[in-house]
């Protein structure tokens, strides 16, 4: 972040034409750097090459209809989802750019996907069939369709050997668009396995042309083939975790995008304040099971994040947080409401309720990367971010003031990077908030 998020009771927040936040824990997403990112991923393409960033999961976690607003106005060609009511959620939200779903979705809804202008991925034989069937003859505007190949994932998609027998079927129907073909890689940093996986893609686009299919669009790579380039970008590239300013971990990065990816900033960072801050003398128990019993007398913090916010419980007892830009324990289990905080030798005046934590981010010279929580949660960074919860209320800054709030009740702002000033009296409700 550029600067410190703005706690609840500040009347910056205020000032700006947000509300209050309703509790002392939030996230906190930086378009700016969003935006950036964005940017750095564009500069590793062909020019031409479309970029539609993934944004399932919430965006990862960071909050989906605000996201995908600014990364709009940030220049994205489309998105893609993996749900049908991320996808209306999307366009609930006021996202006018294409949009994909990438698993099957059910055949019933098939014709609110056309009034949506929303794609649709088939990757199944049964799946096909009955989607083609519940497809009305009437469709105002033809519904936009994609085929996934099973090129060696082993998780979905068509065998191509019949890929180009259900394409025919799409492009000869009057109510549907053969938009796109797409794979996935299942390891990016694996040159073999990407190179049978290219290989299966290579071999059904030839096949496709042989047979006089016209595909607009095909799409194989995200995150980890763009950054190991592993493989070639075709037409549209589909950027997940390395938008968020984060890179897998354990990918191989190519020679020749090093600097992109150590130019990649995270988003998102955690922050808190404590419910209370109190000295407990040696030998207390600190949280459910006693799982800490102090051996002197301890100053213990208690920040209102848990694994109901998708705070780890793995965490217990294992992870830093850091508070006046030195790192401080997390002792005793982590609760769905609460974590502990062991503020003792926090160097200064002794930690109050108004001192500022951070549980993911960067505070001073310091900071706690979502790979260093995965590695101590036995998981991965993918998980540390999705797995925010919704009830998690989000800030957006742009200029290094907040520019938007969402909350469970309240989705709110101008979501535009680097606009600064208030943010705008529109108020927008998602879907299921």
């Amino acid at each position: 972040m550029t600067a410190d998020p703005i706690p609840a009771h500040d009347p910056d927040l205020a000032r700006a034409g947000l509300p209050p936040l309703p509790r002392t824990a939030w996230a906190a997403v930086d378009l700016d750097r969003l935006a950036a990112n964005l940017e750095v991923l564009r500069g590793l393409l062909p020019t031409g090459t479309r970029i539609d960033p993934v944004v399932k999961a919430d965006a990862y976690g960071h909050g989906a209809v605000p996201v995908a607003l600014a990364l709009e106005v940030a220049g994205a060609d489309g998105f893609g989802v993996t749900t049908f009511d991320e996808a209306l959620e999307l366009r609930v939200g006021g996202v006018e750019r294409p949009i994909l779903v990438l698993y099957p979705i059910p055949p019933a809804a098939v014709r609110e996907a056309a009034r949506e202008r929303v794609a649709i991925t088939l990757g199944d034989t049964t799946l096909v069939a009955r989607t083609l069937a519940a497809v009305p003859a009437d469709l105002a505007t033809p519904l936009d369709v994609h085929v996934e190949l099973e090129t060696g994932l082993g998780r979905g998609g068509l065998d191509p050997s019949i890929a180009l027998g259900v394409a025919r079927r799409i492009a000869s129907h009057p109510a549907l668009r053969l938009a796109g073909v797409w794979s996935h890689l299942g390891a990016a940093g694996d040159p073999e396995r990407t190179r049978h996986q290219r290989g299966v893609f290579e071999r059904a686009r030839l096949e496709f042309g042989a047979a006089g299919i016209a595909v607009p669009r095909w799409h194989f790579v995200a995150s980890g083939g763009l950054l190991a380039a592993s493989t070639d970008a075709y037409d549209a590239v589909r950027p997940g975790l390395a938008l968020y300013g984060v890179v897998p971990e354990g990918l191989p990065i190519a020679a020749g995008r090093l600097d992109a990816a150590a130019a990649l900033r995270p988003v998102l960072s955690l922050r808190a304040r404590p419910v209370r801050v109190a000295d407990l003398p040696a030998g207390v128990p600190v949280g459910y099971g006693a799982s800490f019993i102090p051996a002197r007398r301890t100053r213990i913090a208690t920040l209102p994040i848990g694994y109901g916010d998708g705070y780890l419980r793995a965490l217990s007892n294992r992870a830093p947080v850091l508070v006046r830009g030195v790192r401080a324990p997390v002792v005793g289990t982590v609760a769905m409401d609460a974590i502990t905080v062991d503020v003792t030798d926090v160097p200064g005046p002794p930690v109050s309720v108004d001192d500022a934590f951070v549980l993911l981010g960067e505070q001073g010279s310091e900071a706690i990367r979502a790979a260093e929580l995965a590695q101590l949660g036995t998981t991965i960074s993918w998980e540390i971010l999705a797995g925010m919860a919704r009830r998690l209320p989000r800030v957006y800054y742009a200029g290094a003031v907040p520019v938007g709030l969402r909350t469970l009740t309240t989705l709110r702002g101008m979501w535009r990077p680097s606009a600064g000033g208030p943010a705008t009296d529109a108020t927008r409700r998602s879907a299921d908030p």
